[in-house]
């Protein structure tokens, strides 16, 4: 299992997350470039380098158990204090629709139990969220 890079890690992440209802939207893949473009965590992070991972991704998602080789990816490649940076983009990437799919809470829940997330972190994270996008 080859490890990522940590700015890699999380675009695995968002990917997978856009990924996991099967249908990729505008609004998933604009999210995942204005993420990119204005968090610290992907300074020097270039589109081009975001293009390329996440063909990568794809890639491996198209694998048998590729969710399984994405996680264990991840988890290899990320320090335990990225966790829940992990957690709140995979959350910010199923709020681009403004409605969760069951496949998206479905992997939100893999996710904080594959990163061993703690209920009241995973739990602001999400109300964060749920508090920006609100609509009117």
């Amino acid at each position: 299992m080859s490890t990522l890079s940590e700015q890699e890690a999380l675009a695995f992440i968002m990917v997978t997350m856009a990924a996991a209802d099967t249908t990729l939207s505008e609004r998933e893949l604009a999210r995942i470039g204005n993420t990119v473009d204005t968090l610290p965590i992907f300074d020097g992070f270039t589109r081009d380098d975001l293009v390329e991972t996440a063909n990568r991704c794809s890639g491996i998602l198209n694998e048998p158990s590729g969710l399984d080789q994405i996680l264990g990816m991840v988890k290899a490649s990320l320090p335990e204090r990225l966790y829940d940076t992990a957690y709140a983009v995979a959350v910010e990437i199923a709020s681009a629709d403004l409605h969760a799919e069951q496949e998206e809470l479905r992997f939100l829940q893999i996710l904080r139990d594959e990163l061993e997330l703690d209920n009241l972190v995973s739990a602001a994270i999400e109300r964060s969220a749920r508090a920006r996008f609100r609509l009117p």
